[in-house]
Formats: C-alpha cells, structure tokens, sequence
C-alpha cells in the first residue's frame, strides 16, 4: 500500500476524501480558542495532501513546526484517519491498520497567510486540497470520520474480499476445517453464505469473513 517518498504529488484540484474539492466552509468546526490579543480564533477542518505512505511522518512534523513557530493556538487535531483490519494467513489471525484515505490527512487550523505556508512547506506535504483556496470541510463530515474511526478500531474488518463461487475453509467455529463454496456475500455485514457437505449432504450456513480463508 506504502508508496516511496519519490511518489508524484497527487493534483490539488481533484477531489478528495470529503466527496468534493468544494464542500461548504460554513460547516466548518465552532470550536475556538483566545489569542494573547483577546480575539477568537474559529479553527476549521482542512483536507491536506501528503506523499502515500509518510501521513503519519507528515503529521508529527507538521506538529513540531507548529510547536516552533509558536503558533499551537491556531491549530487543534490533525486526523490521519485508520482502521484495524484483519486477515487469517495459513489458519492465524493477523490485525493490522489501514489509512482510509491513503495520502491525505485532515488539519483543524486558523487559515491565514502564515499557518498556510506552516502546513504547505512542511517535509511530505504537497499541499492543500483546492490548491491556494482551500475550503473548510463540513464538521459534519469530520464527525462521520471520526465514527468510522472508533467503529473500525471497536470491530476490525477483513482484509480479503470474497465472491460467490469462492472456494474456501473454514477455520473457525463448529464447522472448522470444513471445505465450501461461497454463494453470497453480504459486504456490509462482514457475512458471507456457504455451502458445504456435512453428513453426506449439502448445508448452507452464515459466517463471518473471520471465520474463513480462501482456500
């Protein structure tokens, strides 16, 4: 999945994790600090660019320049958004994590001239989405990420996408180590139907991507 740090710049102009390089600023996020100046500062969530592979050195850099430019009150969570996903591999399970939205991350900032650059020159970061205008991403949108976040960490996902017709084992569950045949697959349950003989005839069961491995 991991590209190498030569990768090409993905175009700024094209769309990207929110739907639409032109989602409405005026969902942006309420949440604000005071400056030393007794102003408020409405941070609002960004979508940024960064080389596939290095969003989570993307982040921690951005963090530090942050840090050394004094500059914390303007900025507030940066979301490189993942998910655990698991596989079997020769009968073991495996978890692992997966970016949602490979090369991409989302910045809660003040957008101004300064925090602008901050973000755009920093090391693994090619910009922003909609180039030198960008638009704030709707909280809404933020907090459907964030849900998936918390529900991809709660339960994690399989890895491996089944088809009907797929020869497969089972391993695990009362019918462990039982050959099949998928007939249908219910993605968004994380299901599938088999078909397998068990006492000379044919039974179909329910099971989840978990319990089986292509065979």
């Amino acid at each position: 999945m991991d590209n190498g740090e030569h990768g090409a710049a993905p175009d700024e102009t094209q769309s990207g994790p929110s739907g639409s390089s032109q989602s409405s600023a005026e969902g942006g996020s309420s949440e604000s600090l005071s400056s030393s100046s007794g102003t408020t500062l409405e941070k609002k969530w960004y979508i940024v660019h960064t080389y596939s592979g290095h969003e989570n050195k993307a982040k921690l850099t951005l963090l530090e320049r942050v840090r050394n430019a004094n500059l914390n009150e303007y900025f507030g969570d940066v979301l490189v958004p993942t998910e655990s996903v698991m596989e079997v591999v020769k009968g073991q399970r495996r978890t692992t994590t997966r970016k949602f939205f490979p090369g991409y991350m989302f910045v809660q900032m003040v957008l101004d001239d300064r925090t602008f650059h901050l973000v755009k020159n920093t090391p693994k970061i090619t910009g922003f989405l909609g180039g030198t205008k960008p638009t704030a991403v709707p909280e809404r949108e933020i907090t459907g990420v964030q849900t998936n976040m918390n529900e991809g960490k709660a339960k994690p996902k399989a890895r491996i996408v089944f088809e009907a017709g797929d020869s497969v084992r089972v391993v695990e569950g009362p019918f462990a180590n039982f050959s099949a045949k998928v007939e249908e697959v219910k993605a968004d349950k994380q299901k599938i139907k088999v078909s397998l003989s068990m006492f000379g005839r044919t039974t179909s069961v329910e099971l989840d991507f978990n319990q089986v491995e292509k065979a």
